[in-house]
């Protein structure tokens, strides 16, 4: 999988890849990172790209011939998807991030400021992610929730990819509770189904906890689970 990332600020993509399970996977070619800076594609001696609103208003907005440029510089693969980071897309989910694990590249465009001149929507047409429904002072933070969710997905990222089999969202309801040692810790007990062997019964007893973790927790997931499992 390579992530083609467009930002003013490269180096807040790059960094995340210097550590954990980012940074092996990447050393190990499961995943490549590549970011393109639309400063170096502006006209603008000064490396300018951005500028007031038409109509007025606060704030600067993104220039389109930066982005346009930049991004038609990025070679596409045939089986690549264009995303664009915003509080206006799609809300980003388990189900999205499933179906972009299946491309060989996915290219983000981050932004700044004001948001992007909306000419930049209309020539690349990508499609449009939020995380949440709230607004960061850039792009660069949502493209890196999106990369690490995805590249999870992948075949090598994690030590097994079971791992993500369990990770909650996988099948409509939040991850069952875990357990490590000591035994006894300040008189809270490991539950004693999981200590007895039976694989059956631990199987069980996470899916029941799971059921119950999401209808206290997330009642909106627990019902659409109920509604999908009936």
């Amino acid at each position: 999988m390579r992530f083609d990332v467009l930002t003013l600020f490269p180096e807040l993509i790059q960094s995340h890849m210097d550590f954990s399970i980012m940074k092996r996977a990447s050393e190990e070619g499961i995943i490549e990172v590549v970011t393109h800076n639309p400063r170096d594609y502006t006209l603008d001696k000064h490396k300018k790209v951005d500028d007031t609103p038409y109509g007025g208003g606060a704030g600067m907005v993104l220039m389109p011939q930066p982005y346009v440029d930049c991004y038609e510089g990025v070679s596409i693969a045939d089986n690549s998807v264009t995303v664009m980071m915003t509080p206006q897309g799609e809300p980003f989910t388990d189900a999205i991030s499933n179906e972009f694990a299946g491309y060989d590249q996915i290219v983000i465009l981050c932004g700044h400021y004001e948001g992007f001149d909306e000419r930049i929507r209309d020539i690349i047409k990508p499609r449009e992610i939020s995380i949440g429904d709230f607004v960061l002072t850039g792009g660069e933070l949502p493209a890196l929730c999106l990369i690490d969710s995805v590249s999870r997905k992948i075949e090598g990222t994690l030590g097994k990819i079971e791992s993500a089999h369990d990770d909650s969202f996988s099948d409509g309801l939040l991850e069952y509770p875990q357990y490590t040692k000591p035994r006894n810790y300040r008189g809270l007990e490991v539950p004693e189904v999981l200590l007895n062997g039976n694989h059956k019964f631990i199987e069980e007893f996470r899916q029941e906890q799971k059921i119950l973790r999401t209808k206290q927790k997330r009642p909106d997931l627990y019902q659409r689970w109920s509604e999908n499992n009936k």
